[in-house]
């Protein structure tokens, strides 16, 4: 991609939630653009990191590491980088939209099964 990508156009384009958009490619990686609204699954990466910038709404992504359990909470412009390895689940009370920084590939959440998975678009 050589062309520069809005955003907030690009949100523009779908109306569903937890289906994340690519607006480019970096190196081995994807940046989609989402949209949330309820609760993901709980889930871990084991072989990689995963960002989150909130454009828009609030964003709280629920860690637990070593047997304790937290909450970040995101708002506009708000970055957080979950580390490998550490079990997660993103929610949002309201409607967010964010942008999602992960390896390419198929957009399971971590191989977790559930009701919810990352859409592939």
């Amino acid at each position: 991609m050589t062309d520069v990508r809005n955003l907030l156009a690009a949100l523009d384009t779908f109306d569903g939630h937890w289906q994340p958009h690519r607006v480019a490619s970096l190196n081995d990686a994807d940046v989609k653009v989402v949209k949330v609204l309820g609760e993901f699954v709980w889930h871990t990466h084991p072989e990689t990191d995963e960002l989150f910038l909130v454009l828009d709404g609030e964003l709280t992504i629920d860690l637990r590491d070593g047997g304790a359990e937290r909450a970040i909470v995101l708002g506009p412009h708000d970055l957080f980088v979950v580390p490998r390895g550490v079990e997660h689940r993103p929610r949002a009370a309201g409607e967010a939209a964010a942008v999602r920084v992960a390896p390419q590939g198929p957009g399971a959440a971590g191989g977790a099964g559930g009701r919810r998975r990352w859409g592939r678009r």
